[in-house]
């Protein structure tokens, strides 16, 4: 056993290539078990507002992207895959399972051997997107292994419907047979994929608009809640074009389909294509002003249709993710970032794409971009490249970009709470919620006057050098980290860390740590008799 594992109680993470952690990984976790010296100049303060509580973290905000496509190899999700199981529950116990993608709008319900999918019109190929001629089945055997594998997990399902190459008639077989084998393991249907994205690829650009989709969507809709009467759906599931919120929020508040509308969705990627040379660890460690200009546009509508609303596909570089950027240690700390900004927002939940390489490939056109940007075998490497679980072999191994979301599904069931911080000319970021459990205060037996909330404070390091010290408004209880040698790395380092005396504490760069705190907070019960 290595010091570094007897000293800090570190569990040491499953990769493609196992290490003990070093010296330096070692010696900077060290520095979050001391209080810090340094001059109080040089400390960033931290104030948290617990009595102003924000939004709650559901249970099920932690969640995971599929190609629909993924259907047609019946066992994939199924209760017999034993590994793909192990790692959806080490990410979350009650996760979010979405199928969609480029592909959703490319298969067919085939409820018999003898069903044949819809004609389509032939459309020229496009660079990003599925072959033309991509066609594939989704059989009842799939849908009954589907529910076993979200019984295996305990997570649910957002179940992505052709609208793309279908027809309204087979859309609604398909959900009745889908509603009736998941069960209450159905969460919501999603009735196609970025359709936003249709005017250059499988629609008229002179006439597709939010109006048209929307239009042809609510045909689907009414003949899916013929044969569901209780049918919920997300929607529109947009690439980018946030401005059909408005649009959509306009045209459903006083439609009857509002009552079953259960989420607005939307996708976000940081950039891309992998070729792009923008698509740097610094930029996607950077500050991204997209991710709050449309949460102000999907919240908007979602207050009109009175429903939640979810980050339902998204990541770091779309079209496969982009070697060194996306499969690499930088990718866990954008993750953590990326999710806990979008719980204070107010978000039900976040999906990030992934999955099997192949079905990826096959949603890109056939081949991921970002092998021909590898200088070794592309083997060697995650596929997709920024799945968070990657299929290697006959094993399932969780790769950087988890290691942030199970970092950020620490705050599930929290209620997130307002904070100060400045981390000065260093690159971080902090966010802190109430625990679950301690979400309403227990007023102190000795002292009617003092109420104690156990806090949760998440402090993401996101620089390549310089590390933070930062000074805590309370009594710490537990610390645990997660950091790596670099942000370059692969290999990750999970653990916890043992406490000393004092308030102030030094987070090293590229790594991150969740603090829980004991607050006392001064309460002075209103006099009822005035």
């Amino acid at each position: 056993m290595s010091c570094a594992r007897m000293l800090f109680g570190m569990s040491f993470m499953d990769r493609r290539r196992f290490l003990i952690a070093s010296a330096a990984t070692a010696a900077s976790l060290k520095a979050l078990a001391q209080t810090a010296s340094a001059p109080a100049s040089q400390v960033a303060m931290l104030t948290l507002h617990p009595d102003r509580p924000g939004p709650a973290v559901p249970r099920s905000f932690i969640g995971l992207s599929y190609e629909t496509q993924q259907l047609s190899e019946p066992n994939f999700f199924s209760s017999a895959n034993k590994g793909l199981i192990a790692q959806f529950r080490a990410l979350a116990p009650a996760g979010v399972l979405r199928l969609g993608g480029n592909t959703s709008d490319y298969g067919f319900w085939k409820p018999t051997p003898s069903s044949v999918a819809p004609p389509r019109a032939k459309r020229e190929y496009k660079a990003g997107d599925p072959p033309p001629d991509l066609s594939y089945a989704v059989t009842p055997d799939a849908v009954h292994n589907l529910r076993g594998f979200l019984d295996a997990t305990g997570w649910t399902c957002l179940y992505g419907i052709n609208l793309g190459t279908n027809t309204p008639a087979l859309a609604a077989d398909e959900a009745a047979f889908v509603a009736k084998a998941l069960g209450a393991k159905l969460e919501y249907f999603q009735i196609g994929n970025e359709a936003d994205r249709f005017g250059t690829t499988i629609r008229d650009p002179k006439t597709w608009s939010a109006g048209a989709f929307l239009d042809e969507w609510l045909t689907f809709a009414n003949a899916i809640v013929g044969r569901v009467p209780a049918a919920r759906f997300g929607m529109p599931d947009i690439a980018s074009n946030a401005q059909w919120f408005t649009t959509i929020g306009d045209r459903l508040a006083d439609h009857p389909m509002r009552a079953h509308i259960a989420c607005l969705s939307h996708h976000h990627y940081v950039g891309g294509p992998p070729s792009n040379p923008i698509m740097t660890i610094e930029h996607i460690l950077g500050p991204d002003a997209a991710v709050r200009r449309d949460a102000a546009l999907v919240r908007a509508a979602a207050e009109k249709l009175h429903t939640a609303w979810r980050m339902t596909e998204g990541n770091t570089c779309y079209r496969g993710g982009k070697p060194g950027v996306s499969d690499v240690f930088a990718a866990a700390l954008w993750s953590a970032d990326y999710l806990l900004t979008l719980a204070s927002l107010g978000y039900a939940g976040v999906n990030l794409h992934g999955g099997d390489g192949q079905m990826v490939a096959n949603s890109l056109g056939g081949k991921l971009p970002g092998d021909e940007m590898v200088k070794d075998d592309p083997a060697r490497h995650p596929h997709p490249y920024y799945t968070p679980i990657a299929h290697i072999g006959d094993r399932y191994v969780a790769e950087p970009v988890s290691y942030g979301m199970r970092f950020a599904q620490q705050f599930a069931g929290a209620t997130m709470i307002p904070l100060d911080f400045d981390p000065g000319p260093v690159n971080a970021t902090a966010y802190a919620a109430l625990a679950a459990e301690e979400t309403l205060a227990k007023v102190a037996q000795k002292d009617p006057g003092k109420m104690r909330d156990r806090a949760l404070v998440a402090i993401i390091n996101k620089d390549a050098s310089q590390e933070l010290r930062v000074k805590f408004p309370g009594a710490l209880i537990a610390v645990d980290t997660v950091s790596a040698e670099s942000l370059s790395a692969t290999e990750v380092v999970q653990g916890q860390v043992p406490l000393l005396p004092g308030v102030e504490r030094t987070v090293p760069p590229h790594s991150m740590a969740i603090f829980r705190l004991q607050l006392v907070i001064r309460h002075f019960p209103t006099n009822p008799k005035g």
